[in-house]
């Protein structure tokens, strides 16, 4: 029998999960970004329905752009953990100065969202960026152009 074949559901879940941490990451990102998106260009439904936030405008510009940049670099994995952690702290910021002051529990404020990006956003900045994202393309490149070719020649592969 092949060693590659997952015999327990156990073993099929462990095999899935920087796949579906990798689907989570970008799923999430987009979302995030397609809000700030819609909030600063009108796209999408636009902020609250139609229009833009006005430029500079405290605090929802500013809510936005982090949307958007956070959003995207959450998306392409890029300073992933930083980001989700200033996504997930935006989010948090929003439910307790805009929600809270309406009702205690987010289904009767009506901060559902702000609740779901923010421990969605912590999670990813605690789970890191799975498998598939720029932050590791870029440390193997980083990794193989500083690494002395005598050594790396020395190195065993792992073909076969």
């Amino acid at each position: 029998m092949s060693s590659n074949v997952l015999t327990t559901p156990r073993q099929a879940v462990e095999a899935a999960r920087p796949l579906v941490l990798t689907a989570f990451r970008i799923v999430i990102g987009l979302l995030f970004a397609c809000h700030g998106a819609a909030s600063l260009f009108g796209v999408l439904g636009g902020a609250k329905g139609g229009g833009t936030v006005p430029v500079g405008q405290w605090p929802g510009w500013w809510a936005a752009l982090i949307q958007l940049v956070g959003g995207v670099l959450v998306l392409l994995g890029a300073g992933t953990r930083t980001a989700a952690l200033l996504c997930s702290g935006s989010m948090a910021y929003a439910y307790f100065t805009v929600h809270q002051e309406h009702a205690l529990l987010p289904l009767q404020n009506g901060g559902e969202a702000s609740v779901l990006f923010c421990w969605a956003f912590l999670a990813i900045a605690v789970l890191g960026s799975g498998p598939y994202a720029l932050d590791r393309l870029l440390s193997r490149e980083s990794a193989a152009a500083t690494a002395d070719p005598a050594e790396a020649a020395a190195q065993p592969t792992s073909a076969g």
